[in-house]
């Protein structure tokens, strides 16, 4: 005799789910991003940042994630700015231990920022328990040095294209993305054969350190920036604008105070300025200062990718060396000493400083001191996003506060959008155009306005499935 169950067919395997990705952040504001992916075996984060501007994207670092640390097998990290990687330690700290994969020179810049972060975030939550300021008592920081000595050891540091299995069944590659040394933008296969690609913050075919793009091959499903997605940069006017700004500064006998990112703006800036002085389109004998103590250090890592000829720089930086980041020279401020010694230059003067947003370090001090002068200028040469002091000078503003008072705004305020190392719309568009059409792309890292404008040109110009996706959604990947 057999039972009914003689006549059944082997049971087969079940086939893997599609993947699940969460918008954990970097939706609807250029900061905070975050994105989950699961998969039946695998929870992956993709770049792990901290929210930066208004009180109330500020207040999100403060909030739990909607998900447990310890349950994340892996993490993304496409580059090493601060709204992609600074909520990392936080993350550590809440128990996170899988590895972080990045390419080299990410890690040893996002060494160099999360040290810096972790310090800024010491003398703030210092500062409010001295003058009472916070909700909390007694007001601590995000994260401190242990957490980021933590993080460290877990980083991951991985060759561009080399394909990588980062959790169970999801390889990884890496593709160079041009916005900073070191940036990517990432492609992942799931268990299921799905891909999913992520720009990153994707830089711009005529960076004047850093190759193109490598372009977008084509997945599935695309998440893409859209800083600049409602505007175009217009990079001859952008240069006049800079030279005659600083020339402008100079003849009245002012200052020209340029807040910059430490992190490549301050290269750009200097390679701008060696290049303005060497061809006397401004004074060749004008002091450049430079202060921000983590610029000066990443300056070192971009002098080493030159050394060795990194194959992410321009044949023709590589080849001149040093030359590429020396305005016949600056003066390099490292101390805090040295900087309040910069308030007594002599003689007008160019000093880049960070951070590029004003949203802290040592240019809100020069800010300070310059703003009520209106022989001096302040070059905005980035973006700037809502609710940072550099927005509100790009936007008009009158008085600025800090340190718990206002400063009134005189000095000259010249906004250069074509510094930034964010592809415009056109940009984006050019390195989605040759590319098999994804099932949705998501717009992502941009104001609305932005991302809205960008996913109506993907839609129209390529007939693609674009989309603005809402903070906290869930799609399926597929």
């Amino acid at each position: 005799m057999h039972s009914d169950l003689d006549e059944c067919p082997p049971r087969r395997a079940s086939a893997p789910r599609p993947g699940l990705l969460t918008f954990l952040g970097g939706v609807g504001t250029v900061t905070g991003s975050k994105y989950l992916v699961e998969t039946d075996h695998a929870r992956v984060m993709v770049d792990c940042g901290l929210f930066q501007g208004p009180a109330e994207l500020r207040r999100r670092n403060r909030r739990p994630l909607p998900l447990d640390p310890h349950d994340v097998d892996a993490v993304v990290l496409t580059h090493a700015h601060l709204d992609h990687c600074g909520y990392l330690p936080r993350l550590v700290r809440d128990g996170f231990a899988g590895p972080v994969y990045c390419t080299p020179d990410t890690a040893r810049i996002a060494e160099l920022v999360l040290r810096d972060s972790a310090h800024l975030l010491r003398e703030e939550a210092a500062h409010a328990n001295l003058h009472g300021w916070s909700k909390h008592r007694p007001a601590e920081p995000l994260y401190d040095d242990h957490d980021v000595d933590q993080l460290l050891r877990l980083l991951r540091p991985i060759e561009l294209g080399s394909p990588t299995e980062i959790a169970p069944g999801t390889v990884l590659r890496l593709h160079h993305a041009g916005h900073i040394l070191g940036s990517s933008w990432a492609h992942l296969t799931l268990e299921d054969g799905a891909t999913i690609a992520f720009s990153g913050d994707l830089g711009r075919p005529v960076h004047p350190l850093l190759t193109p793009p490598e372009p977008f091959h084509g997945a599935d499903v695309l998440l893409v920036e859209s800083t600049y997605g409602n505007r175009h940069h217009d990079d001859q006017a952008s240069r006049v604008h800079f030279a005659d700004a600083v020339n402008r500064t100079l003849a009245r006998g002012g200052h020209v105070l340029i807040p910059s990112f430490a992190v490549d703006r301050t290269e750009v800036v200097l390679h701008e300025l060696a290049e303005l002085k060497r061809t006397g389109k401004i004074p060749a004998s004008v002091p450049v200062f430079v202060d921000s103590p983590m610029a000066l250090r990443t300056l070192r890592i971009y002098q080493d990718a030159i050394d060795r000829r990194s194959p992410c720089l321009r044949p023709e930086v590589t080849e001149d060396g040093s030359g590429a980041l020396d305005p016949e020279p600056f003066t390099a401020a490292r101390s805090s000493e040295e900087s309040a010694g910069i308030q007594h230059s002599a003689v007008p003067s160019i000093i880049v400083s960070a951070s590029g947003m004003a949203t802290g370090g040592r240019v809100v001090h020069h800010l300070q001191r310059l703003l009520p002068d209106p022989r001096n200028t302040v070059l905005i040469v980035g973006f700037a996003a809502y609710g940072t002091r550099a927005r509100d000078l790009v936007d008009g503003a009158r008085a600025l506060k800090m340190y718990g008072g206002y400063v009134p705004v005189r000095a000259e305020v010249v906004d250069v959008p074509g510094f930034s190392a964010h592809a415009d719309a056109d940009e984006v568009l050019g390195w989605l155009r040759d590319a098999p059409a994804p099932g949705t792309v998501y717009l992502v890292h941009g104001e609305p306005s932005g991302s809205e404008h960008l996913r109506r040109r993907i839609a129209e110009e390529l007939g693609w499935n674009a989309v603005v996706p809402a903070p906290g959604e869930r799609v399926l990947i597929r």
